[in-house]
């Protein structure tokens, strides 16, 4: 395992290649057979691996979790003027594919119990916009949401449901892995992700006509004749064959890096939950997280800009937990459903480093830095 150096920045959570060089033997293939072009046997490799990892039927390998997003919508059928319900509590990612559609955002809030969408939030919304055209979910932080739930009530609105879960490859929902339980699920293998291909993303699906159908549209939408032609809107989405290589190299160690995810929250909790006002992301008898950032809430006299300021003079990285998208400039026009648990969880909430390549020592400093505070 690789050491952290004296004064080296310890980061919230960067790439993290495999020691035993999976990556390269499939880059450096790409190379040797000149198919560094967007498409390949890696390409098709990684489709097919990913797929067979979280039990899903079909898989397209994109640029970014937010294409993947994207052709999610437009093969759900979401257009100009549809309603799409979303968590608020996410990344801008989840939402802004929605306005590509010209699509209509309603925000729904979390609960306190999985830190996601609240299922008691999603069914007033059903009662407030009975036409829906789908509903986003995500996963936040490796949390799983309460998927029952909110499945039953699509299936019972007739909607489609979209699993954002970019933060949760690994995770388990009832020993399932998320991502698997909407009719379309997305992956995001950006460099701050549990596995990383620099960038990218996946859509899954066992509808295999339509991510067929996905491939299509990412691939420009080029019809199949003998000169160019297009009869559909198209899109350069597609992931090349070198970054799949790195994909499929990534893969291979995953357990590995939840294994090390699961470790760095159990050693924050075991060391900092007794401090007054600390409280930890939540977990459930159902759900098995991939702890993709270690997040706590913070009710007492030590504030989280206290904690940021503290690592930062030590050049450690940390972060607030997301900003609500009912909350942001481009956004707060759009309609809003819930009781500001959001509000509060960004308000109080604390992503602590969680880089897989911290070591006990690195774990140990952010903890003594951040006791300190509740001494002074």
């Amino acid at each position: 395992m690789e050491t952290t150096k004296v004064n080296e920045r310890i980061f919230l959570s960067s790439p993290h290649m495999s020691d035993e060089g999976y990556e390269m033997e499939y880059v450096k293939e790409a190379f040797d057979t000149n198919w560094i072009a967007p498409l390949g046997e890696n390409v098709n490799g990684f489709e097919k691996e990913l797929a067979e990892k979280v039990g899903s039927k079909a898989a397209a390998a994109l640029s970014s979790g937010t294409a993947a997003i994207h052709l999610a919508l437009r093969a759900a059928g979401v257009g100009e003027g549809d309603i799409v319900f979303c968590p608020t509590l996410t990344f801008s990612a989840t939402a802004n594919p929605i306005i590509y559609q010209n699509a209509v955002p309603v925000f729904i809030d979390s609960d306190y119990k999985t830190w996601n969408m609240c299922p008691e939030a999603l069914e007033e919304a059903f009662q407030k916009y009975p036409k829906v055209k789908a509903v986003i979910v995500v996963h936040l932080y490796g949390l799983s949401a309460d998927m029952d739930r909110i499945v039953e009530l699509c299936k019972k609105h007739n909607v489609v449901l979209i699993e954002d879960a970019a933060e949760s490859l690994g995770t388990y929902y009832k020993g399932r892995h998320t991502g698997t339980f909407g009719n379309y699920g997305i992956f995001s293998f950006n460099g701050n992700k549990i596995i990383t291909t620099s960038g990218g993303g996946m859509l899954v699906s066992d509808n295999e006509e339509r991510i067929a159908k996905a491939r299509f549209w990412a691939t420009q939408s080029r019809d199949q004749a003998r000169h160019y032609q297009h009869s559909e809107l198209g899109f350069n989405y597609r992931m090349s064959n070198v970054v799949a290589g790195i994909g499929r190299g990534q893969l291979k160690v995953l357990d590995q890096r939840v294994e090390k995810k699961r470790y760095i929250f159990e050693f924050y909790k075991r060391e900092l939950d007794g401090l007054e006002g600390v409280q930890f992301m939540p977990s459930n008898e159902w759900d098995a997280p991939n702890y993709w950032l270690s997040s706590m809430t913070l009710t007492g006299k030590v504030r989280p800009i206290d904690i940021f300021k503290a690592l930062e003079a030590e050049n450690i990285e940390s972060r607030p937990v997301w900003k609500p998208m009912h909350m942001q400039p481009f956004f707060e026009k759009y309609d809003y459903v819930g009781t500001a648990v959001s509000e509060k969880l960004f308000e109080n909430g604390v992503c602590l480093p969680s880089d897989t390549k911290m070591t006990d020592a690195d774990l140990a400093k952010i903890v003594e830095i951040i006791k300190k505070l509740w001494c002074e």
